[in-house]
């Protein structure tokens, strides 16, 4: 075909290639969507919530543990296992005592704030004071706290026992806004949180198929997941666990372009220098 030819066959081409452009758009439109499935948004769609989440507690966990009672004299002891983190990544227990097991090594990117806490072992314990060696891990600091508030009923007078976890963080990576390991202040965090704490994921991210890494019990679990169903609501794997992280994945076309950006640049620039050679040459040649 000549270039005139095609010259007078522009009308039809135009409309078949802005109708070609349109369609590839809005199917790339569907694969950015989150939970497509969910009914139209002018209803109330309900879903009964099952996988209810509470967080427990596993080795390598840093927890904060305050004991108070009406006699603060007689409390000082029990919080004694707590230990003062030194920035610059040397450590020291605290002044008034504690164990090697207990003490927390600190940097100047540490995650709890600087705040005391005992390390759970490997084993799952923690050294407290004049109690010895608990079992923690598999507890949930509610039970942790109740079971503490049985044990030193024979100790202090209405003793009151606080528990919180102080390294409850989670890691977002790839192809979101902002990239980085977050630390949680509360026990429970969502998949949807998570992302929206790194600044939701980009165009180029993969919704279908975002891989969740996680290690309990000695495993190392690889789970993928699919942002673009609503079943994301009812997976057991929503709620994020410490140490969790989600890595989204880029699609083809970014994979692709970063290839062979260069080159595909460079031939889009030599074909429309081609193509203004022809057009300047056949304006002269009339």
């Amino acid at each position: 075909m000549s270039l005139s030819s095609c010259f007078g066959c522009k009308y039809i081409c135009l409309p078949a290639l802005f109708l070609l452009i349109l369609i590839s758009s809005c199917t790339s439109t569907k694969n950015i969507v989150y939970f497509k499935d969910l009914k139209d948004t002018s209803k109330v769609y309900s879903q009964i919530i099952e996988n209810t989440y509470e967080l427990k507690l596993q080795p390598d966990d840093i927890i904060q543990i305050l004991v108070n009672s009406v006699n603060p004299q007689a409390t000082a002891v029990f919080n004694l296992g707590n230990t003062t983190p030194v920035f610059g990544g040397a450590s020291q227990p605290a002044s008034q005592g504690g164990t090697d097991d207990n003490i927390y090594h600190s940097s100047m990117s540490d995650p709890t704030g600087g705040n005391k806490g005992y390390l759970v072992t490997k084993d799952g314990d923690i050294d407290f004071p004049v109690l010895g060696r608990l079992k923690v891990t598999g507890l949930t600091t509610k039970q942790l706290k109740e079971q503490l508030k049985t044990k030193l009923d024979k100790y202090l007078s209405e003793p009151i026992v606080n528990v919180r976890l102080l390294n409850y963080r989670i890691t977002v990576l790839g192809e979101v806004a902002r990239p980085a390991s977050y630390s949680i202040p509360g026990e429970h965090i969502t998949i949807v949180e998570a992302l929206g704490m790194a600044g939701d994921l980009t165009i180029y991210g993969r919704r279908e198929n975002v891989l969740l890494v996680r290690e309990e019990n000695g495993q190392r679990k690889f789970i993928r997941l699919n942002l673009n169903s609503s079943n994301l609501f009812q997976s057991p794997y929503y709620y994020l666990k410490q140490n969790d992280a989600l890595y989204i994945e880029p699609k083809n076309s970014k994979l692709n372009s970063s290839e062979s950006g260069i080159y595909r640049k460079a031939s889009v620039i030599i074909s429309i220098l081609s193509l203004l050679v022809i057009i300047t040459y056949r304006i002269i040649l009339k």
